[in-house]
């Protein structure tokens, strides 16, 4: 495991777009989320304009990521997608874009969107009515077969607006040993949410 992590520091810092951090404590996501971390987790910190969310991983972003959003406004995107050319029978990829007044369905289908981006598919699994960062939110499951390479993965996510904004978190790994095996500390972390 120790090699896994030395191996995505090692990639990142030789591309010179990223760094990997070791957080632990008390963590704030965008000056609005705090959450508490008890295991120690390793988190992504790009140079510049980044994704508008925090990605942390256990074993390396390709195997594991648990996500963060944090007072994400209407008209807001919650992926920042890689520019295609357009034309030729090709259309611009769907950017999911926060809105007032979303549906619990409508708020769900972003993350859809998020995790499809990159061509994806993307099957949406139980929704149902939680708590997340002390407010009104929706827990929803859901799998991709990632495009990349065929890999199975399997999913959870949090997702509520407080005062008009979005806040939510998404945890994805590989179905096979990696979530079952993760999901309990992403789960320890969701659950300490609140908002500022």
């Amino acid at each position: 495991m120790m090699s896994r992590r030395l191996m995505l520091c090692l990639t990142l810092l030789l591309t010179g777009c990223a760094s990997v951090v070791k957080v632990e404590g008390e963590q704030v996501v965008n000056q609005r989320l705090v959450v508490k971390v008890a295991d120690a987790w390793n988190k992504l910190v790009t140079a510049g304009e980044g994704q508008p969310f925090e990605a942390w991983t256990q074993d390396g972003l390709m195997l594991d990521h648990l996500r963060f959003w944090a007072a994400i406004k209407p008209g807001q995107t919650l992926l920042v997608a890689p520019s295609v050319p357009v034309g030729a029978g090709r259309r611009a990829p769907q950017v999911p874009t926060f809105r007032a007044g979303m549906s619990a369905d409508e708020l769900v289908a972003l993350f859809e969107l998020v995790y499809a981006a990159d061509g994806s598919l993307v099957t949406l699994g139980k929704l149902e009515p939680v708590r997340f960062a002390g407010e009104a939110a929706v827990r929803f499951e859901f799998a991709v077969a990632r495009k990349s390479d065929g890999v199975q993965l399997q999913g959870v996510g949090w997702v509520a607006v407080h005062q008009g904004m979005l806040f939510a978190s998404t945890f994805v790994a590989p179905r096979l040993a990696f979530f079952g095996r993760l999901l309990p500390k992403a789960e320890a972390v969701v659950a300490t949410a609140r908002i500022r």
